[in-house]
């Protein structure tokens, strides 16, 4: 797994996030389920071919903490964001997204629809 710095060029002053990117069939799979935590600093960024509601839905199942998460389209900019509660069934962006950053429960407060996103390698 390979790594990228998450920033939010409309509100700079909140730290970055390091994030594992999951572009391939096993790394979305397994995701932060069976996983005990997750720090303020970390998350990780799924990643699909084009924008969409259907593959950019996650689920909670198996997982043991609730999560935020971030939607952002091709244009990098956030189109959504929830709470994610643990064993949750579904959630879905309500615009299409090819980005899902799930994160600390802490973060969802430093995003907000229409932030520009910037990815940058590790």
């Amino acid at each position: 797994m390979h790594f990228v710095e998450i920033k939010n060029l409309t509100n700079p002053l909140k730290p970055a996030i390091r994030a594992g990117v999951c572009d391939n069939f096993y790394l979305k799979l397994r995701g932060l389920m069976f996983s005990p935590s997750i720090s303020s600093s970390e998350g990780l960024l799924f990643i699909e071919k084009e924008d969409t509601k259907i593959n950019s839905s996650i689920h909670m199942f198996f997982m043991q903490f609730d999560i935020s998460v971030i939607w952002f389209n091709h244009e990098m900019q956030v189109v959504d964001k929830a709470l994610a509660k643990k064993w949750h069934p579904y959630y879905a962006p309500s615009h299409p997204a090819c980005y899902t950053l799930e994160t600390h429960p802490s973060r969802l407060d430093h995003f907000a629809i229409g932030d520009k996103i910037l990815l940058q390698n590790d």
